[in-house]
């Protein structure tokens, strides 16, 4: 298999990874107000019991991927178990949408992240990109930080997309690092999340048909999603997966919007489009497109 196609592969496989993560948002609002560790722990538990069903499955070890460096399970274990505290952090402490479409400001963080990188530099266009996408934040967050506990929600959103971009951008250095190997990751992020709910939060599980909000977490978003991601982010196309990863925030959004946890506003749709705009900008795919209809146009 050429280096092209195994790329092409990895890409595709991660790109699947958005259809997953678009449904995050409604199953947190599902599983109701679980205590954020708690609701990491349950969802991490279940992600690795399906890890270890799916090795038996193909008569693997489960501990051979696990033997990696200090390095490796702190990038692993701190993206996931950070990334993910945070996220429900923000979910139960802000609107459910706007705390959403802020965290999905890693994408854009993800292109600027990877242009200062060795041999690469900053445009002009990432800049531009960058303040678009920061206004449309902007506009989510409006006069609401003033509403009780929503300031916590909104710091925990925008640390989501610092944490993830950059998660997503040390992981292309680890390439050698086996994709089983997140099965490991999820195990300590469940046992430290236990460890923080039994020390920071009060008890209390999931009632009834939340349940079935934590299971597919644990199954989906919480769950394969680690895998297709970690393939793409290490194999593929990385500015593709940023670029594909740009349509996640809408996709959530109008997910929540179906489900009735959020209502289609014209400043949310405004909000939505200046992020989604400021991320193609920031990608360089808009002037890319123009320059290539240009030279189509002489030939």
């Amino acid at each position: 298999m050429s280096d092209h196609s195994t790329d092409s592969r990895a890409t595709a496989i991660g790109a699947t990874t958005v259809l997953n993560w678009a449904l995050l948002a409604t199953l947190t609002q599902l599983a109701g107000p679980v205590p954020p560790f708690l609701l990491t722990a349950l969802a991490f538990a279940i992600a690795f019991v399906c890890f270890v069903v799916w090795l038996g499955l193909r008569g693997a070890s489960p501990i051979a991927p696990l033997r990696q460096p200090p390095r490796v399970w702190a990038l692993g274990v701190g993206g996931l178990f950070g990334y993910h505290a945070l996220y429900f952090v923000a979910q139960q402490n802000a609107p459910p949408a706007n705390a959403g479409l802020i965290s999905y400001l890693w994408p854009l963080l993800i292109v600027i992240f990877v242009a200062l990188l060795p041999g690469e530099r900053l445009k002009a266009i990432h800049v531009v990109g960058g303040l678009l996408g920061f206004a449309g934040a902007g506009l989510l967050v409006g006069g609401d930080v003033s509403a009780a506990g929503s300031a916590l929600g909104y710091a925990a959103a925008c640390a989501c997309a610092l944490l993830w971009s950059g998660y997503s951008v040390l992981s292309r250095a680890a390439k050698g690092v086996p994709t089983a190997a997140v099965g490991g990751f999820c195990l300590v992020t469940a046992v430290l999340a236990a460890l923080c709910h039994l020390l920071f939060e009060p008890a209390r599980w999931p009632q009834g048909v939340a349940w079935l909000g934590v299971i597919g977490l644990g199954l989906g978003p919480v769950g394969s999603a680690f895998f297709t991601w970690d393939v793409g982010v290490k194999h593929g196309d990385l500015r593709l997966l940023g670029l594909l990863a740009y349509f996640t925030p809408l996709l959530s959004t109008l997910v929540l919007i179906l489900a009735g946890y959020a209502r289609p506003t014209p400043l949310l749709a405004l909000a939505a489009g200046l992020i989604t705009l400021g991320m193609l900008v920031g990608s360089g795919r808009l002037s890319g497109a123009r320059r290539g209809s240009r030279s189509t146009d002489k030939a």
